[in-house]
């Protein structure tokens, strides 16, 4: 994963418990590097070590550290790092769900070597859909629900989020009920 992610995990923790929290959380995940540069592709077992070590360190399951980065990530780093994709994303909740889909190849104008998810959105009616989220990486799940609730908040939109199912092939896909309340 870019650099970008682990920027943004030590940024949950420095700014929810402190930076001494971090470094705890660093040197138990046998993470040598004090800082990540944005553009660098790290391998992914450090970002999945950093979620087990903070889980260890603050007491908390990996699935809630990793829903609280999916909202961290919405509400703080897509804000600053994409700030002008997000708002030509969509003017509310819905219209950023419709372009979802194309989201992240404008994303890979910017990380050309990202392995993004790939998403499939099926309408129910007027206020609900079903979100396909297909990942090569397995164990976002909670990350992807997070993101998601972090959408919610930004667009002030209230919303149920159901996980329906949940296969792991060659990839990991998770279908979503989202419904507006």
């Amino acid at each position: 994963m870019y650099g970008l992610v682990n920027q943004a995990i030590m940024g949950l923790v420095v700014d929810n418990y402190g930076s001494e929290t971090w470094e705890k959380i660093r040197l138990k995940a046998e993470v040598r590097d004090e800082f990540f540069l944005s553009n660098k592709i790290y391998d992914d077992e450090i970002t999945f070590d950093l979620v087990a070590s903070s889980s260890e360190i603050l007491g908390v399951e990996p699935e809630i550290i990793l829903r609280e980065f999916g909202k961290y990530w919405v509400l703080k780093i897509a804000k600053e790092k994409y700030g002008k994709l997000m708002e030509y994303a969509g003017q509310n909740f819905m219209e950023f769900m419709d372009q979802l889909p194309n989201f992240h190849s404008r994303v890979m104008l910017l990380y050309p070597e990202i392995i993004p998810p790939e998403f499939l959105k099926e309408k129910i009616d007027e206020n609900s859909f079903l979100l396909h989220y297909y990942s090569k990486r397995v164990g976002l799940g909670a990350f992807m629900t997070g993101l998601i609730e972090g959408l919610t908040i930004m667009y002030d939109a209230k919303c149920e989020i159901e996980q329906l199912s949940h296969e792991i092939s060659d990839i990991s896909h998770i279908v979503y009920k989202v419904t507006l309340v």
